[in-house]
């Protein structure tokens, strides 16, 4: 039922751990049998992407991930999954995400990104410990990831690892080659506090959450689904990380009506930065 009225609610602990550690694990938000759904429809997409663009769907990992292991690594991902499965745009405005979205920045969510990422069996690249604010800084800093797990994501999989009240350091500075990173030996991937994870579970947390994961060791894939929000009140401070869907609303509205009525509705913010809104 389309309905104005918030159905779905996190507990006032919930939002207290969130603010003050800058990350909510939430259990069980779909049903196994959404998330192996969701995980067939996942690997039907990048089997579709790699047949037609294979070039782009798999890489080795982040350049800097040679700091952390030399053994070969691969991560098969696609952004902006919405446009290519019905499923995933179902997903990203289903009120039981998107209301406890809105428990955390407020009742206006809009989206910035999508991004599937599959680790392999075996050689699952891991990502360094970093912040997601040097990709897209805003001013008020509500911008959020959501998580989505489509099959269990136990430490050997690689799952992800954060620093606890990480977010209150503010914005740090980052090594910018080989992908944003902090230093490896003042953040080592394994002394981060790990976050194994369900099937259907989702894990919340702050851009300015430091987070990473490690290498999938296991036999089998880790497949999840990162949906980057913020509130649209909250204006990017540079014109960088553009993506065809950003700026559609998840939940609630945009105050601003920010994207212009024409055919293009590009975002007068952005325009007024010198860029223009991906098509």
């Amino acid at each position: 039922m389309i309905t104005p009225e918030k159905q779905y609610s996190l507990s006032p602990e919930q939002i207290e751990f969130y603010h003050e550690n800058g990350y909510l694990l939430v259990e069980g938000v779909f049903t196994p049998e959404e998330a192996a759904y969701l995980r067939d429809e996942a690997h039907a997409l990048i089997m579709r992407l790699m047949k037609y663009r294979p070039e782009g769907t798999k890489f080795g990992g982040w350049g800097s991930v040679k700091e952390v292991t030399n053994l070969p690594t691969e991560l098969l991902h696609c952004h902006n999954v919405q446009f290519h499965s019905a499923a995933f745009s179902r997903l990203i405005v289903d009120p039981r995400l998107t209301d406890r979205v809105a428990d955390l920045i407020g009742p206006n969510v809009q989206l910035h990104h999508t991004k599937l990422f599959i680790k392999p069996p075996e050689k699952g690249a891991p990502f360094p410990m970093h912040q997601d604010h040097p990709y897209f800084p805003h001013e008020k800093h509500t911008m959020m990831a959501a998580i989505v797990h489509f099959d269990d994501a136990p430490i050997e999989k690689g799952c992800v690892r954060v620093v606890p009240g990480s977010h209150k350091l503010g914005p740090l500075p980052h090594i910018p080659e080989g992908g944003h990173h902090l230093p490896v030996d003042q953040y080592p991937i394994e002394e981060a506090v790990p976050l194994p994870a369900k099937a259907g579970d989702v894990l919340f947390f702050s851009y300015l959450t430091i987070h990473g994961s490690g290498i999938n060791t296991s036999n089998e894939p880790r497949t999840t689904l990162l949906v980057q929000m913020r509130d649209p009140l909250d204006r990017p401070t540079v014109a960088t990380h553009l993506s065809r869907g950003q700026g559609m609303m998840l939940r609630g509205i945009d105050p601003l009506a920010d994207a212009d009525a024409h055919v293009p509705s590009e975002s007068r913010h952005l325009r007024s930065m010198g860029a223009k809104t991906p098509q």
